[in-house]
């Protein structure tokens, strides 16, 4: 293989590498331990983490979790299936991952849904994509400035990859502007456009006239949104949007540092055979009975490589049954639950901490669980006091402002005793 390659060792796979970052010597790794000596080693670690009480957002919500969720998804059934190409094996798998499907159609008011994406930036990033395939000679791309930061840097790493354009839409008080956008669109060249329903700073926008506007252009309407608002907002397709894209990491997946997390990705029926990902469909079987099966994908799409939709060949299912089983047992009225606790917490919060005299609003916009401050103390010392007081919130979003985010898990005691602390600034 190295004379194939024209190399002479090993060593020169690595010549690209600096020589102060490579390895001299043997790994220190410590000697073998027996089970019991590994569990204890793992206790003494995990011992070091401090717990803090989460009041922050920026697209990852600290969400209630029923306890049966993880009780069902740890079944080995479930837990030991990967991708089912065999339909004659996989009903349980397919079933629900049909039924996810079902539920992102219901959330987002589109007419099909995938299963699924590996979080809310890369199904935002496999949204560009898809915009440039369906409307074919166009190559640009336009994305709000109140996007979340994780999901502009995840779009702009495919594009330096794949050599398409972007350009970004100006906000307007804390929110898209409709007249950035309509002047991006009259440039030409655009064939998809992505806002976020909810923002960074955690407004909710009015997307109003931009679906008539951006279609008169020729390109397609992509919303970002956070799955669990869509009970108690417009969804994507009130707003006339094509796709809609997002994390289901909300609706009810634990932080758990950082993952794993589940994007998911819904369109119009026009669009569906450039969507990436996996989509099960219900027919029936040679004794007409109900029953499910991957469709309008083959297998070898995976090994196309450029000529393939998606470059994603794994998915999510195992987080998606998660949120299959969490949508079930919330139902409508549980979800508008949590959004009602959510909503009522964090304007209240945001009310206690204006009346300390140490903030002031940064936008007159209606928010839902997430608001942004102006703070008129130093923040490295306002953040410092809530981690020594056990919180974690006051994220910086730029422009020296911070952002809040209360849940239906935050208690009253827990907002009095957050503001209690800023009092004490």
């Amino acid at each position: 293989m190295l004379g194939r390659i024209g190399v002479e060792g090993v060593d020169a796979l690595y010549d690209d590498i600096p020589e102060s970052v490579k390895l001299e010597g043997e790994l220190s790794l410590p000697s073998a331990m027996s089970e019991e000596e590994v569990r204890a080693f793992f206790e003494r670690l995990s011992s070091r983490n401090v717990p803090l009480t989460v009041f922050a957002g920026c697209g990852a919500l600290d969400r209630y979790t029923p306890s049966v969720v993880p009780y069902i998804t740890q079944r080995s059934e479930f837990l030991t299936s990967y991708t089912p190409y065999q339909a004659e094996i996989s009903q349980g798998t397919l079933r629900y991952i049909f039924e996810y499907q079902s539920m992102m159609c219901a959330l987002t008011g589109l007419d099909v849904s995938n299963a699924c994406m590996y979080d809310g930036p890369t199904a935002a990033a496999e949204a560009a994509r898809m915009s440039i395939a369906c409307t074919k000679k166009k190559t640009r791309v336009l994305l709000s400035k109140t996007l979340l930061p994780s999901v502009v840097k995840v779009i702009q790493t495919y594009s330096r990859a794949e050599g398409w354009p972007i350009s970004f839409i100006d906000e307007d008080e804390g929110q898209t502007s409709l007249r950035s956008l309509a002047e991006l669109l009259l440039e030409g060249d655009v064939a998809g456009v992505i806002v976020p329903e909810i923002n960074r700073y955690g407004i909710i926008e009015d997307h109003g006239g931009f679906a008539d506007r951006i279609h008169t252009a020729g390109a397609l309407l992509v919303e970002y949104c956070d799955p669990s608002s869509l009970c108690v907002i417009k969804s994507p397709a009130e707003w006339g949007a094509d796709i809609a894209v997002g994390d289901g990491q909300s609706l009810g997946v634990p932080l758990s540092w950082g993952g794993p997390y589940v994007g998911f990705m819904t369109c119009r029926m026009d669009f569906v055979r450039k969507m990436p990902g996996r989509i099960v469909g219900q027919t029936v079987d040679s004794e007409g009975r109900r029953c499910f099966v991957l469709t309008l994908q083959a297998r070898e799409q995976h090994i196309r490589r450029e000529k393939a939709t998606s470059n994603i060949c794994s998915n999510e299912s195992l987080m998606a049954l998660w949120v299959t089983v969490y949508l079930s047992l919330m139902g409508p009225e549980g979800m508008k639950r949590v959004n009602d606790l959510s909503y009522d917490g964090a304007h209240r919060l945001c009310d206690l901490l204006l009346s300390t005299g140490k903030f002031e609003k940064a936008f007159d916009r209606p928010f839902l669980c997430e608001f942004t401050l102006r703070p008129k103390v130093d923040v490295e010392t306002l953040q410092e006091a809530l981690l020594k007081a056990g919180f974690f919130g006051a994220v910086s979003v730029g422009d020296g402002l911070v952002s809040f985010c209360v849940t239906e898990r935050r208690t009253r005691e827990e907002i009095d005793a957050l503001v209690k602390v800023v009092e004490g600034l």
